[in-house]
């Protein structure tokens, strides 16, 4: 399964692309399977509406870490990064939002910056890798929302102001944010996002839980130019510059 040019240059500008059936019916049967045994252990509280997470550790041979892994999902995410690498993950996120919820979010965030990790570093990554489990081929059926290109906008507020306004903010740079988008996809589906892209959690009036499993993915060696990374969106992404250097 390979991404396009136009594809990667979709990245570029919006900042988000979903790229459909990564995994097949058989893995999101096996996928579903693995999200009800944690409801089953841990069930969310009786008339909890919304969102509800589940944040697994991942070893090696974790069954969802073999979800990304041995499919095609974490190649076609390094393809937007190579010949950079991208690290295994150590955690995963199980992400329901369960009917009725109407809501509908003012604005969106970034991760990591409230709180930051224990050596005062914001939880930044590379791309937010999410595999739809459940069809979300409407809106307000649990989508995520997302502001297309403001990875760019908090780019520019970065430059400016420094990286440590990541921190300042809590996650809620002080930017000019565009009509939101809902993600739209079906069970099987692959959402790729850049870090810096705000987004934040939609309601669900549909008759159905959202399911959803998100990896933080990092390049190799992130954590050591974070703050470059915050200022230039595209540091970390070589195969998306070199799409718009053919452009």
């Amino acid at each position: 399964m390979l991404l396009s040019n136009e594809t990667r240059r979709e990245f570029a500008e919006r900042g988000y692309i979903v790229v459909p059936a990564v995994l097949s019916p058989r893995e999101v049967r096996a996928a579903m399977t693995m999200v009800d045994d944690f409801v089953v252990q841990t069930p969310p509280p009786d008339g909890h509406r919304g969102h509800h997470f589940y944040w697994p550790a991942l070893a090696p041979r974790h069954p969802l870490l073999g979800l990304l892994l041995d499919g095609a999902a974490f190649d076609v995410a390094e393809q937007l990064i190579r010949p950079g690498r991208l690290e295994v993950p150590r955690q995963a996120q199980v992400a329901l939002n369960i009917p009725p919820y109407d809501h509908r979010p003012g604005r969106g965030h970034l991760d990591g910056a409230t709180p930051p990790e224990p050596d005062g570093r914001p939880g930044t990554f590379t791309i937010l890798a999410g595999l739809l489990l459940t069809d979300q081929t409407s809106e307000n059926a649990g989508n995520l929302w997302v502001w297309p290109g403001t990875h760019r906008a908090h780019e520019a507020l970065f430059r400016e102001r420094g990286p440590d306004a990541l921190l300042s903010s809590r996650g809620l740079p002080d930017i000019t944010l565009p009509a939101p988008e809902q993600v739209l996809g079906r069970a099987g589906d692959l959402l790729l996002a850049h870090y810096m892209l705000s987004h934040n959690i939609g309601g669900n009036t549909s008759p159905n839980v959202r399911r959803v499993i998100y990896y933080r993915l990092q390049r190799e060696g992130h954590r050591d130019r974070w703050r470059d990374c915050v200022r230039d969106a595209l540091l970390e992404f070589d195969a998306v510059r070199a799409a718009l250097a053919t452009d």
